[in-house]
């Protein structure tokens, strides 16, 4: 908080453990005054944590996603609900393997070397020592999910909720297993779809000379067909050429033979109405064995399929001479003795799109293997209840795109060639029986022998956590956790979840895959809201990346400001639908707003010491425990800010309850309750029973300022802590929504007139001491509708209200209502009221003298600028950004030369 900081990282760190050690984020932590007005049967809220990678720290992403989900679960928990924020943390399979092999390799040992067993050994060990650091990161911004009840992905109670889901799906026939094209990274193995990073690649496409054999070439005056490829080394592989069917340029060459270059394996030219006559030459090899689209072809042509490297991407011996070198590392090498024999007619620059492994980056190959999938056919529900609308997106497009997504759904590849993770629940006999159990050593159901080998491989990470919905409430448990980590009751109590909140990007990855396995397991959805938010991007709009170094750590923002302006900042700038775009600048903004709030209290304070040197600050809940004008006022615009900020977060607009915020704490309660309080001395202990129950509406966003405040305000000594007293975030989030209309109608009368008469002040250069006389004319209507105003019980004139305000704070020595603008007067006229000051308490001739400068000044300014953007030669050389520049300086001049007009108006009106 710069120079207003009131409390240090110890202090959060005090107060936020005693919290945690009280309860406070469990479920059975109530507030303390419980909402009378929630229906019976929605007392209950839950909300899952994506949950981070174990190897993971904290990133802008996950400090986005935790900052909304903790200012759902404080608003709901402090509106009586019983709240569930569930925790955990994913196990991240090839990420963790990574993690422990480097860490071996570090010593020359490969995990090979000590074998499965003690390799998962040393992992456990790892996560006991190391893991998690994550979630104690998140206690530093002050999240508050019940830390109690953490699951780990790999925890004895979840992994049998895997192995059950695992063994029903496969007894149900939707998970099989099979030879069929995937995605294949060389160094983690298979993939799914949703895995693959697409990027765009500058490479070379190679034009390749595949002569016809001696036999098809006897009849015929083609020697050869040029075929480009950006992946020569997969030629070896191929079975088939082909063409389009109606490319009059190769329809004689159909079902004759090619030559393969330097291998001289021959294949035929075949046709098919999937190729292009337009991208290339019109023909194109087909490898059945490593491209997706070939494969297809090559199961409709009844092709071979040659695999022309293992899973590490080894060249083999399909491959000649280039047996053993790794495929990229070839590719030169291939290209040099084809160029040497006469077989590249070109090659050029190309660029492509390439996919890579999310985890390492490394180039992906469309790859045949024999691996488990799970059927799409399993996602049928889910998509139904979609279609049914049981559950609601925000923003709602993506309802559309999950649609979309999942019409044209794939087969979900679900094995992984890992030792950490979840591993296959599949058994095979020396019977020569395959089946599935969640016993770890099982015998064969059908020969009853125990001679049986369980599959090497381990369940896709994204497998356990698709499960999260309802395997975290102990769901397929079995004992495990019973009483700790989840309750009997839960599954009933708490799903479907309440909301889901996470980014994007991972709605393929996890957010179909939980709706589709709620579906099937629990025959419901996973959650009644799903609330998708955008991308923190840097201050240019840019994704950050390492390698571009804008990438923004929340800790550092964390230390450098401080938790709560980290947050604010975040939710202030999370518009549905849109990116978002962090930059010092903000937080600079969010940091000064917090300042104005600290000199509020401090003013507060100051001003009660004034008038009681024993004064103290109380509670009041409801406009009705108010009494003075001014306190009255700002209780009806807190009570409007409560009705606002309780819309914004039922609709999931963080942005919006931010800056509702915003607007009543630095632009009403700063700007006009504290301004107005220096006209009303009394009410400054009404102010701080507002400012006390503000701090209600804005803890959940800022937990440890407004925690400070409303503590303070109280007058109870928190510096080492809360002691005795509760926590300002077991309290009841503010419900009163009564308003006094006619108050607030009132002081918009006055603020318009105190600002009128500042304006003409600064216009008219009138010095800052008092004017004499002014004159007020208010609409007739308002001014009977206010005569007789209620103020605590009593009522008062609007005259008595009015002028007590306009004399201290516009420094009027009289005011005087008309109904007309009197003699020798100057006018303004406000959006209330008309406001007329004697024209003979200024220099009028001075000021007219003054604006006809200016006014000259920039209508010569005006001229120039038109004459330039007129001229067609300079729009035309001149760089676009400078004639933008230009255009808006003369629209800023415009504007600057019409308020000069209008003040020339207001001097010379009759």
């Amino acid at each position: 908080m710069g120079d207003k900081k009131l409390f240090d990282e110890k202090w959060e760190s005090i107060v936020y453990n005693q919290c945690e050690k009280r309860g406070y984020f469990e479920p059975d932590c109530h507030s303390k005054k419980l909402n009378p007005t929630l229906p019976k049967d929605s007392k209950t809220f839950c909300i899952m944590m994506p949950p981070p990678n174990v190897t993971g720290v904290l990133h802008i992403g996950h400090a986005l996603t935790f900052t909304l989900q903790d200012i759902i679960t404080r608003y709901k928990r402090m509106d009586g609900y019983e709240t569930l924020w569930q925790p955990g943390l994913d196990h991240a399979g090839i990420a963790t393997q990574n993690v422990v092999e480097k860490q071996l390799l570090a010593k020359n040992i490969k995990k090979e070397d000590i074998g499965r067993e003690n390799f998962i050994k040393k992992v456990w060990e790892w996560k006991e020592e190391s893991g998690g650091a994550i979630l104690e990161q998140m206690r530093i911004m002050g999240f508050s999910p019940a830390f109690k009840r953490v699951r780990f992905t790999m925890d004895k109670g979840l992994e049998n909720a895997v192995k059950e889901t695992f063994k029903s799906w496969y007894e149900k026939g939707f998970i099989y297993r099979g030879e069929r094209m995937i995605n294949w990274c060389t160094h983690d193995g298979a993939l799914s779809d949703i895995e693959v990073e697409y990027e765009e690649n500058n490479t070379k496409l190679y034009y390749l000379r595949y002569y016809l054999s001696n036999e098809s070439s006897k009849d015929s005056d083609i020697k050869y067909i040029i075929v480009a490829t950006t992946r020569p080394e997969t030629y070896f592989g191929d079975t088939a050429l082909m063409v389009n069917p109606n490319d009059d340029r190769y329809k004689h060459l159909i079902g004759k033979k090619l030559v393969l270059p330097l291998i001289n394996r021959e294949i035929p030219i075949i046709a098919d109405s999937i190729v292009d006559m337009e991208f290339g030459t019109g023909a194109v090899k087909v490898t059945p064995a490593h491209d997706i689209n070939d494969y297809d072809v090559g199961i409709r042509h009844k092709l071979e399929s040659i695999v022309v490297f293992d899973k590490y991407g080894i060249l083999n011996e399909h491959c000649g001479e280039f047996n053993g070198i790794e495929r990229l590392h070839a590719r030169e090498k291939i290209i040099q003795k084809l160029q040497d024999e006469g077989f590249v007619e070109d090659i050029q620059d190309y660029t492509n799109k390439i996919g890579k492994c999310y985890r390492c980056g490394n180039i992906i190959e469309p790859y045949i293997s024999k691996q488990w999938f799970v059927k799409a056919d399993i996602a049928k529900g889910a998509i139904r209840r979609v279609a049914n609308n049981e559950t609601t997106f925000y923003p709602s497009q993506w309802k559309n795109n999950y649609n979309a997504w999942m019409r044209d759904l794939r087969d979900w590849c679900i094995s992984r060639q890992l030792w950490w993770g979840h591993r296959i629940p599949v058994f095979y006999c020396e019977c020569g029986n395959e089946f599935a159990s969640i016993e770890s050593s099982p015998k064969c159901p059908k020969c009853n022998k125990d001679k049986v080998t369980q599959d090497s491989d381990v369940l896709d990470t994204w497998f356990s956590s698709a499960l999260w919905s309802h395997s975290t409430l102990g769901f397929r448990n079995g004992d495990f956790g019973k009483g700790t980590l989840w309750s009997s009751n839960d599954l009933e109590k708490f799903h479907p979840n309440s909301l889901l909140i996470t980014g994007f990007d991972i709605l393929f990855f996890w957010v179909a895959r939980m709706l589709l396995s709620a579906d099937v397991n629990c025959s419901e959805i996973a959650f009644k809201d799903i609330y998708l938010h955008a991308l923190v991007l840097d201050e240019k709009g840019q994704k950050m990346s390492k390698s571009k170094g804008n990438v923004i750590d929340p800790l550092t923002l964390c230390k450098e400001y401080n938790p709560d302006i980290v947050r604010f900042t975040l939710a202030f700038l999370c518009i549905q639908g849109r990116d978002i775009r962090l930059s010092k600048k903000q937080l600079e903004i969010t940091r000064n707003f917090t300042n104005k709030i600290i000199n509020a209290m401090n003013f507060l304070k100051l001003y009660a010491g004034q008038l009681d040197s024993n004064y103290t600050f109380m509670e009041r809940y409801y406009l009705s425990e108010y009494e003075t004008d001014l306190g009255i006022y700002m209780k009806s615009r807190l009570n409007l800010a409560i009705f606002e900020a309780r819309n914004a977060l039922d609709t999931y607009r963080f942005d919006l309850y931010a800056s509702i915020l915003y607007r009543f704490l630095w632009n009403e309660f700063c700007d006009i309750g504290i301004e107005f309080a220096k006209a009303s001395k009394q009410s400054v202990f009404e102010l701080a029973s507002i400012l006390i129950e503000s701090m209600k509406l804005l803890h959940p966003l800022m937990p440890f300022l407004s925690e400070y405040i409303y503590q303070t305000l109280l007058n109870r000594d928190i510096e080492n802590g809360l002691l005795d007293f509760d926590s300002i975030m077991v309290e009841s989030f503010p419900m009163d929504l009564d308003r006094n209309i006619n108050i607030e109608n009132a002081f918009s009368i006055i603020l318009d007139s105190i600002t009128t008469i500042r304006r003409m002040r600064v216009n008219l250069g009138i010095s800052n001491d008092a004017v004499s006389d002014v004159f007020i004319e208010v609409k007739d209507i308002d001014r009977k509708n206010l005569e007789s105003l209620q103020i605590g019980g009593k009522y008062c004139s609007f005259n008595d209200l009015f002028i007590p305000f306009i004399i201290k704070l516009a420094k009027v020595k009289e005011i005087k209502f008309v109904d007309s603008k009197p003699n020798d007067c100057i006018a303004d006229i406000g959006e209330y009221t008309k406001i007329y000051i004697k024209s003979s308490d200024f220099d009028v001739n001075g000021i007219l003298d003054r604006l006809n400068k200016q006014e000259d000044k920039i209508q010569k300014e005006i001229n120039k600028i038109e004459s330039m953007l007129n001229n067609e030669k300079f729009i035309e050389n001149a760089p676009k950004d400078i004639v933008q520049q230009n255009k808006q300086s003369l629209l800023d001049l415009k504007e600057k030369l019409s308020r000069i007009i209008d003040e020339k108006n207001s001097l010379i009106m009759d």
